[in-house]
């Protein structure tokens, strides 16, 4: 790179061919052009060709294909080209559902860019990161991730987290000097700003050198991404496949080994084991994950909510502690000016005139910009104040705001004659003060100083923000320092508060019907957090609220406790935040954290799924899983309700299909040591396979029991392969007492008998999904009516190929009217076996896990309101 460290802000400006007006349109069209796009890596994007051949790529369908080839090379090439066909068929149907769902994440994408600020055609406007240019003039401020590696130009206290790049963990101060270094390492060049490092305090203009691969991050390739730790839901998934794998091995090598022994000839055997394979494993499970969560995703933007990980919609919904801020969250993170008021309690306007001219925000094209306090005072005043008042004041000097200090003073020149005038916090104005103004007489302020320290106190306990104003006459000086800050003369209050939410109340009453706790994680001091509470309605559990200097004295195991029992926490840090995070996780909770401030993108790493808002900090929006485009708790409800729907429409599909391979499959391998032909040939697996899948396609995005969406719910692997074996039996009786009623009473062949069962299997699957699908009885839950017509669908392609043209392709027989009568009748009977069996599933499930509400809730809520106790707080 150019040495633009050792060049002076003119010289680095010129050497870019910018200006004070930045680049033109028509010019960074062409840098763009030339250096590309401000990427260092592009999204990895899937093309149809891709999507297609990713659904042959499972190993049960790599031995499938193989067994095709050997049944082809033996000359049973009728069997071979069926067999094909219907994975042909199967990869096509995943093809095109999968094909919908990246297109649907496209369009999510969409809703989720990263922007910057940037000075074109001598405007400032907002742009996609990914076209910023060499030559572009930033703007940047406190929470950004710096867009492009940058020579500063002019820097306002500015500070930067360069840990992502040097590993130095203490922000770097910047400023735009020109720096007399030869080579020098990154950590050294205080006048750059790089790419992926974070600004922690302050503000700066900057000029563009490095983009996309030609920055330090892009050139040490470290960009920042998700640690890749697997999530609650894809450890799940795991946890099932592997479960699934297991009885699928078992079931196979059982099959082939016992119908090899019996004779029924080694290529036979191998197909119809595999045939069993692929029969029990619900292949389409990833598709129906993903149309649910995609059709989820597309759903919740409508509501304001979008999701960067489509997994996140399943996390999201199981959720049962959601810690938030108080600010933006439970208030408009507007703060207002209510009121200024003397020290007699009386409005007076000379408090509003100086604290508007002791005031560091500004008025750019209508709008107020500055501080949240100075803002909130110009506010006021361009809607309720005359202005000209301040015009005839001239500014002749200023003692910056500092945190030490905690105030701020101008001097101004006027009628009154030069005077100063400090604005800060009360408890550091006051000592600052020797006099009060009171109806226009300056007395000791030694004999006030109770009252108002009681006033300050008493307006900070109602929630409201205090600002005290003070002056003092003074000559003129070259320069003026904090020592000038004596003597001064108190003159009022200003107050101000952060309105609660209107709609934060409503958004509560919500979380208590949808069994989320709300957790109260705040910097704010507790009397300011507890009234806010108390308005909209944030039940206190334990009555105390918690600072970070109390949870600074807990153990571990002490914190974990404490969690249970407490659920407002006021003065804390960002680490306090993690460690309450973290404690309510180790109980096992599923934690949601919204914030959006620099300081809260740790804990939302830290937090099951972090959530963000469109208008925070681009570091909290690049560490949360769901970002919300309006910040709004009943956004996150919306989004709360909608994981938990998708993720019953999951579940549906894994107890429906489970369960129906698992009995379907168990009785072929039962049936096959008995029988002296195998039961349903490997073609006609598949068929019934590819038929009972279509409605289940349907299920991913089917209507859901409100029921189901009151109390969050996890992966139960346990009772997956209870409900897989209960009802898995309760069909494969049915399908045995089919079998023998066909082969010993109607004396049926081999074909007759394949076709009986091939149909009552099939159907039975299609069918008893609108029992499984509802705890309710299966009349009062209304299904969609997108699963009942592909019911109706595959029903009648079910039966219809048990006729020509199809039939003597998977070697069926036409059944009479009065067999297919009685196959109907089976089925009818089948799902009413299964409704009153479905009550004692749910009544034996109940009994074994009890809520976790109940005892072991209330011993932990005890233990925690126990430990508070020993320490005292």
């Amino acid at each position: 790179m150019e040495r633009y460290w050792r060049m002076t802000a003119n010289e680095a400006v010129a050497s870019l061919g910018g200006g004070d007006g930045g680049l033109s349109s028509k010019e960074a069209r062409a840098r763009l052009a030339q250096y590309g796009q401000n990427e260092i890596e592009k999204a990895d994007r899937k093309t149809p060709l891709r999507i297609f051949v990713s659904q042959f790529q499972n190993p049960l369908i790599y031995i499938l294909l193989g067994a095709t080839a050997i049944a082809a090379a033996m000359g049973d090439a009728t069997e071979a080209i069926i067999i094909l066909a219907i994975l042909v068929v199967n990869a096509v149907l995943g093809f095109v559902q999968e094909y919908r769902s990246e297109k649907a994440l496209e369009e999510l994408r969409k809703y989720v860019t990263r922007t910057t600020h940037v000075i074109r055609d001598g405007q400032t406007m907002e742009l996609k990161v990914s076209e910023l240019v060499p030559g572009d003039t930033i703007l940047v401020s406190i929470g950004d991730i710096v867009p492009a590696d940058a020579r500063v130009l002019e820097a306002h206290a500015l500070e930067a987290d360069e840990s992502v790049l040097t590993g130095e963990s203490n922000p770097v101060e910047k400023t735009a000097e020109a720096l007399k270094i030869g080579e020098p390492a990154p950590h050294e060049l205080a006048n750059t700003l790089f790419m992926g490092s974070v600004v922690t305090a302050g503000s700066a203009k900057a000029v563009v050198f490095g983009t996309g691969r030609e920055t330090f991050l892009g050139k040490t390739s470290k960009a920042m991404k998700d640690s890749g730790e697997p999530t609650d839901f894809e450890k799940s998934i795991r946890s099932f496949g592997a479960m699934l794998v297991r009885v699928v091995l078992v079931m196979t090598a059982f099959v082939f080994i016992v119908n090899g022994a019996l004779g029924h000839g080694l290529l036979e055997a191998l197909l119809f084991a595999l045939a069993i394979a692929v029969g029990i494993t619900p292949e389409l499970l990833p598709v129906v994950i993903t149309i649910g969560l995609s059709h989820g995703a597309m759903l919740l933007v409508q509501k304001h909510v979008v999701v960067k990980r489509l997994q996140a919609i399943e996390d999201l919904g199981n959720i049962d502690v959601l810690c938030a801020d108080k600010t933006g969250t439970l208030t408009e993170n507007v703060v207002t000016l209510i009121r200024y008021l003397n020290p007699l309690g009386e409005e007076d306007e000379r408090i509003l005139t100086y604290s508007l001219l002791c005031n560091s925000a500004v008025i750019q094209h209508g709008h107020v910009r500055g501080g949240t306090i100075d803002s909130a005072i110009w506010t006021y005043a361009l809607s309720r104040f005359d202005i000209e008042k301040t015009r005839g004041y001239e500014k002749t000097g200023e003692v910056p705001f500092d945190y030490t200090r905690k105030r701020m003073s101008v001097i101004v020149k006027g009628g009154e004659g030069r005077v100063l005038i400090t604005k800060g916090a009360p408890e550091t104005v006051f000592p600052a003060c020797t006099k009060v103004l009171e109806k226009g007489s300056e007395i000791s302020i030694s004999t006030r100083i109770k009252k108002l320290t009681a006033m300050a106190e008493g307006f900070g306990a109602e929630g409201y923000r205090v600002v005290a104003v003070a002056y003092r006459r003074t000559s003129a000086k070259k320069e003026y320092a904090v020592s000038d800050e004596e003597n001064l003369v108190f003159l009022g209050f200003l107050i101000l508060m952060d309105p609660p939410k209107k709609d934060a109340m409503t958004a509560l009453e919500r979380f208590k019907k949808l069994g989320v706790e709300i957790y109260v994680l705040t910097g704010d001091g507790p009397l300011v957090t507890e009234n806010v509470c108390r308005q909209v309605g944030v039940h206190n559990k334990s009555g105390l609220i918690l600072q970070g200097k109390d949870l600074a004295r807990l153990g571990p195991d002490e914190l974990r406790s404490v969690v249970e029992s407490h659920n407002i926490f006021a003065r804390l840090t960002p680490n306090d935040k993690i460690a309450v995070v973290e404690a309510l996780r180790a109980n096992g909770h599923i934690v949601g954290f919204i914030g959006d401030g620099v300081n809260d993108a740790p804990s939302l790493k830290a937090a099951d799924v972090g959530i963000s808002v469109n208008n925070g900090t681009d570091i909290a929006k690049e560490a949360a899983d769901v970002i919300l485009m309006r910040k709004s708790l009943n956004a996150v409800a919306n989004g709360i309700s909608e994981g938990r729907r998708t993720f019953a429409n999951i579940i549906k599909y894994i107890d429906s299909t489970i369960s129906a391979n698992f009995g379907n499959m168990f009785t072929l391998t039962i049936a096959s040591v008995f029988l002296p032909f195998i039961p349903l040939l490997p073609s006609q697996i598949l068929l019934n396979n590819l038929l009972s899948d279509v409605p289940m396609l349907a299920v991913s995005t089917d209507s859901v029991d409100k029921d189901e969406l009151k109390k969050p719910r996890r992966w139960d692997i346990g009772r997956i392969n209870r409900f897989m074996v209960f009802f898995g039996l309760i069909s494969s009786v049915f399908d045995l007492l089919t079998m023998a009623f066909v082969f010993f009473f109607l004396g049926a062949n081999a074909p007759l008998f394949r076709t009986v069962w091939f149909l009552e299997s099939v159907l039975s699957e299609i069918f008893v999904v609108f029992s499984v699908r509802t705890a309710k009885p299966l009349f009062r839950s209304l299904p969609s009516m997108l699963l009942i017509w592909t019911s109706v669908l595959a029903t009648a392609a079910s039966i219809g190929a048990l006729y020509p043209p199809l039939a003597p392709y998977f070697q069926f027989v036409p059944l009479t009217p009065e067999i297919l009568a009685m196959v109907i009748g089976i089925v009818i009977v089948y799902v009413g076996v299964v409704e009153v069996a479905k009550g004692i599933f749910i009544w034996s499930e109940a009994r074994r896990k009890p809520d976790r509400n109940g005892a072991a809730g209330t011993a932990a809520k005890a233990q925690g309101r126990d430990t508070a106790r020993a320490i005292d707080f």
